[in-house]
């Protein structure tokens, strides 16, 4: 069997499920027109990678005028209707109406005029110029509308209700309440300075983020993503329930590269998906499967999800420190998902794959190992202290290099006659490649300029620190009530309150907003709550990051999940429960390195034993969990066992000796009963 990776197929399932990718059919000349931006915007961030960043607002005013300019080409303004391209007419030039050609000039114009006046900007600060509010007014419409185009609503929403409390801000009750703001002073704020679209959003994103998008890209063009499913299904395919531990395997490989749940579930269910249906997995639980294995990917490192470029600028830490703090935490996560995977394939009889249903993995590792030079690249660079961009640049060269080498060499073995051709065909898809990551890049783009209206708004009013004593003061009231309850200290109650508050507002938000909205949005207003407790500020934004990336498989809106379904022929709804429950180790994980923060390896103070201690008890705690929702361990569960478990597993894995010890100890029933019926089983079998 072979495994192969159809890349224009996965970027059809990418625009069908994911409303990021859902762009509009065009037709020339607005094709080449946008074809042509979309190369131009690669190579310009991939020049500027490796030969050195422009003046900061000169870079970020060309990045938001290529993105935000190209979103009104690339997305309808109704997105109801865009399966087939528009007639083209006097109106409609390649099939975008002119208001839309409109959008783009102010887009640019608003996006430019800043870096063309920087050298003033210090005179014009707190005292803007009538020209200064109308670009500014400008460049805000045209975020929000570029926003909602990509994103929709919820994004926009959010920032209109920022807006309107900047001026509101006198009427609003108690601790709320701010002397207000002037249409000119916001517009200064938001526009002028550092603090609002031009702040560090938009700079992480014109500077990381769109650098290992296009990696990602021009990576899978050149073979990667089929040979790490080819190792997926050799390492995993064989044990019982096979392909759905190459889901797993499969999502966490090839989410090293991708950073993106959506592409993730699409390319690596397009194979694990039908497999696991095939062998008896019922069609809401694989497709569940694949979608939790697939949020991995915004957690796995090296590339990881755009939040985590993030977590470099507001920490003031280098990328390779975040990268070392989410090894683990992956770790747990995909431990977590493979527990309940393994049990629910032991408990309803489901085999391994067959040798003649898996890819020789040699044959594939010969063939394609040179496509792990790139990436090999990226992280040597990563690692030897090189900006993350010059990493990327040099993992995109690598990969242009085998992109352009290989189908040569090929052509030239197969006789030498076709080698121009092979060379032009390879160039091709490289410059598409380039094309597509422009354009993969173009929503996060938009919702970082949105995300900075929020920012600007917050930081106008100290409304930050509003938001913390108000958290802190539930969790207080909380942690009073329960306190004569429960067997531990107040200043633990009141974090733990806090955390249950911070993660439900997660989710919540989560519901709606992207990963890296969510993300930026809870650390400006929950992260000084839990620095007033005393958490570690990388702690904080682990916490906020993780429960950011669970919006991507919770109901109701869940778009790894829901794309799964959809390839599985599930109910998405369903789907979303089961990929939820999946991805409850993802949920508990983030508590433990609050609690224990030597889980996340880099902090000062870490200790080898507490972190073995700590990774112990939440692996067993996460196996108790993983057996209590899939009804076994070692032979089928009864209810009761079932709900002994759970609850048993919450102590496990809170760090400490007594409560781990309290966990296990639960446990002991049901554990000894399951053994004794097991070997019973297996003497009757003998017998």
């Amino acid at each position: 069997m072979t495994v192969d990776v159809d890349v224009k197929k996965a970027e059809e399932l990418e625009r069908q499920f994911d409303a990021e990718m859902r762009f509009r059919p065009l037709l020339p000349p607005a094709t080449w027109v946008v074809a042509a931006l979309l190369f131009a915007l690669s190579c310009f961030h991939y020049y500027t990678a490796g030969f050195g960043l422009l003046r900061e607002q000169t870079h970020r005013g060309i990045h938001m005028a290529f993105v935000l300019g190209l979103i009104f080409l690339v997305f309808a303004a109704d997105r109801r209707h865009v399966d087939a391209p528009a007639a083209a007419s006097w109106w409609k030039p390649g099939g975008v109406p002119l208001y839309d050609w409109a959008l783009l000039l102010a887009a640019a114009v608003a996006s430019l005029y800043l870096p063309a006046i920087f050298e003033d900007i210090a005179f014009r600060v707190g005292n803007p110029l009538p020209m200064d509010v109308a670009m500014g007014t400008a460049l805000t419409l045209v975020v929000l509308e570029a926003t909602r185009r990509t994103m929709g609503w919820p994004l926009v929403i959010i920032s209109l209700g920022f807006i309107a409390y900047a001026f509101l801000g006198p009427w609003m009750p108690g601790i709320l309440v701010h002397p207000g703001t002037t249409w000119s002073q916001l517009m200064d704020h938001l526009y002028l300075t550092s603090q609002g679209i031009y702040g560090i959003p938009i700079g992480v994103v014109a500077t990381y983020v769109f650098h290992f998008v296009l990696f990602g890209v021009v990576a899978m063009r050149i073979g990667l993503g089929r040979l790490f499913l080819a190792l997926a299904m050799a390492v995993a395919g064989r044990f019982a329930g096979g392909p759905a531990k190459v889901a797993i395997f499969g999502s966490a490989l090839f989410g090293m590269i991708s950073g993106s749940s959506v592409a993730n579930a699409v390319t690596v269910g397009s194979l694990t998906i039908p497999m696991m249906k095939r062998l008896g997995y019922r069609p809401h639980f694989a497709a569940g499967v694949e979608a939790t294995a697939s949020t991995g990917g915004q957690i796995t490192p090296p590339v990881m999800g755009a939040a985590a470029f993030l977590m470099v600028e507001y920490l003031s830490l280098p990328y390779q420190t975040i990268i070392i703090a989410a090894i683990v935490p992956a770790f747990l996560h995909f431990f977590g998902v493979f527990v309940q995977v393994h049990f629910e394939a032991k408990r309803v009889g489901l085999r391994g794959l067959q040798p003649h249903e898996m890819p020789d993995w040699k044959a594939v590792l010969r063939a394609d190992w040179v496509t792990l030079i790139p990436l090999a690249g990226l992280l040597w660079k990563l690692f030897d202290g090189s900006t993350p961009y010059l990493a990327a640049f040099w993992g995109i060269t690598l990969c242009l290099v085998i992109g352009l080498a290989r189908p040569a060499i090929a052509a030239v073995h197969a006789g030498g006659g076709a080698v121009a051709a092979a060379l032009r065909a390879a160039f091709m898809d490289l410059v598409d490649a380039f094309v597509m990551g422009a354009k993969y890049a173009l929503a996060v783009g938009a919702a970082a300029a949105a995300i900075g209206i929020i920012i600007g708004v917050v930081t106008l009013t100290g409304t930050a620190l509003k938001f913390a004593t108000i958290i802190v003061g539930v969790a207080n009231d909380g942690a009073s009530l329960l306190q004569g309850f429960l067997p531990t200290d107040r200043a633990s109650l009141v974090l733990l309150f806090t955390l249950v508050m911070t993660a439900l507002v997660c989710i919540l938000m989560g519901c709606g907003v992207p990963t890296t909205a969510t993300y930026i949005i809870m650390v400006t207003v929950a992260a000084p709550a839990m620095g007033l407790l005393g958490v570690a500020p990388l702690v904080t934004h682990f916490f906020v990051f993780y429960y950011g990336v669970l919006a991507d498989v919770t109901p109701p809106v869940a778009v790894a999940a829901y794309a799964a379904a959809s390839m599985a022929g599930a109910d998405p709804f369903r789907t979303g429960n089961t990929a939820f429950r999946l991805a409850l180790a993802k949920a508990l994980v983030p508590f433990v390195f609050v609690f224990s923060p030597s889980l996340l390896l880099v902090l000062p103070g870490f200790s080898w034993g507490e972190f073995l201690f700590t990774l112990a008890g939440c692996m067993i705690g996460i196996t108790f969990l993983g057996a209590a929702f899939s009804r076994y361990m070692l032979m089928p569960l009864a209810p009761w066992e079932c709900w002994l478990l759970g609850i048993a597993a919450l102590p496990t894995i809170a760090p400490g000796v007594p409560s781990t010890l309290v966990g296990i100890a639960m446990a002991v029933p049901v554990l000894a009963r399951r053994v004794m019926a097991w070997r019973a089983q297996q003497a009757t079998a003998t017998a």
